[in-house]
C-alpha cells in the first residue's frame, strides 16, 4: 500500500502539499500523530517541507503559498490534538490492543515497538517519539493503554507538539532561505527523514546486542 502511495505522489511532501493544502497539511500533520492508520503518512519532511515553502512566496503554484505564523500555530495544534485523540483510543481500547490481528495498516510490531520506547523513556517518551517515525503515532495510544496521569500526558504532549510542530517547521524555513538548500530541497528532505529514523536504527542495535550478550556462550 505504501508503495501504491508513493507511486502516486502521495508520499512526495512538496507534490502532496500542492494537493492537499493548508488545511490537508494540518490533517496529515493530526492522523499521524495520533490515528494508528496514520502512521505511513510522511511527518518530519512534510512539515520541513512546508516550512522551506513558507520561506519561499515567490512559487508559481499558489497551493505552495504558505503562511508561516498559521502554518506553525496550525501544525502544532494538529500535532498536539493527534496525541491527544490517541491517547484516549488507547485508554479505550486497552490491552487487547496487543492481541489485534495484522493488517495492512496496522502491525503488531509497531505497537510492540512503541511500547518498548515507553517503557525506556517513561512520561519523556511522549516528547521524543516525536521524531521517530511509527513510533510517534503509537507512543500516544500506548501511554494511554498503560493509563499514564492524564496531567502528565498533557504537559508532556504540549512540550512534545510544540518542539516537533513548530521546531521542525521553522528549521525547514531557515534552512529555504539558503542557497544550496534550496537548490537541492530532495536532498534535504532525505536528510531529514535519515536523521529522523536514526533512534530506530540506533535502537536496534542496542537491542541486538542486548539480546546477544543474554546468548549463552557457546563452548
Amino acid at each position: 500500500m505504501i508503495l501504491l502511495l508513493a507511486a502516486g505522489g502521495l508520499l512526495d511532501p512538496q507534490s502532496l502539499i500542492s494537493k492537499v493544502g493548508l488545511i490537508g497539511i494540518f490533517a496529515i500533520v493530526f492522523a499521524e500523530s495520533g490515528l494508528l492508520v496514520g502512521f505511513f503518512l510522511p511527518g518530519d519532511s512534510l512539515l520541513f517541507t512546508a516550512g522551506f515553502l513558507a520561506s519561499r512566496p515567490d512559487s508559481v503554484d499558489a497551493a505552495l503559498h504558505l503562511n508561516l505564523p498559521l502554518l506553525l500555530v496550525g501544525c502544532a495544534v494538529a500535532a498536539i490534538a493527534g496525541d491527544q485523540v490517541g491517547y484516549l483510543f488507547g485508554r479505550k481500547v486497552g490491552p487487547s490492543l496487543f492481541n489485534r490481528p495484522d493488517s495492512r495498516l496496522f502491525k503488531r510490531e509497531h505497537a510492540e515497538r512503541a511500547q518498548g520506547f515507553f517503557d525506556r523513556y517513561g512520561a519523556k517518551a511522549i516528547v521524543l517519539a516525536r521524531f521517530v517515525p511509527i513510533v510517534r503515532t503509537f507512543c500516544p495510544v500506548i501511554a494511554g493503554v498503560g493509563r499514564m496521569d492524564y496531567r502528565r500526558f498533557v504537559t508532556f504532549n504540549i512540550i512534545g507538539g510544540l518542539l516537533w510542530g513548530v521546531g521542525v517547521t521553522l528549521l525547514g524555513f531557515f534552512l529555504g532561505q539558503v542557497d544550496v538548500i534550496a537548490d537541492h530541497l530532495e536532498l534535504a528532505i532525505l536528510a531529514v527523514v535519515g536523521i529522523s529514523i536514526l533512534p530506530i536504527v540506533v535502537e536496534a542495535v542496542r537491542a541486538r546486542r542486548h539480546h546477544g550478550d543474554k546468548d549463552p556462550v557457546a563452548s
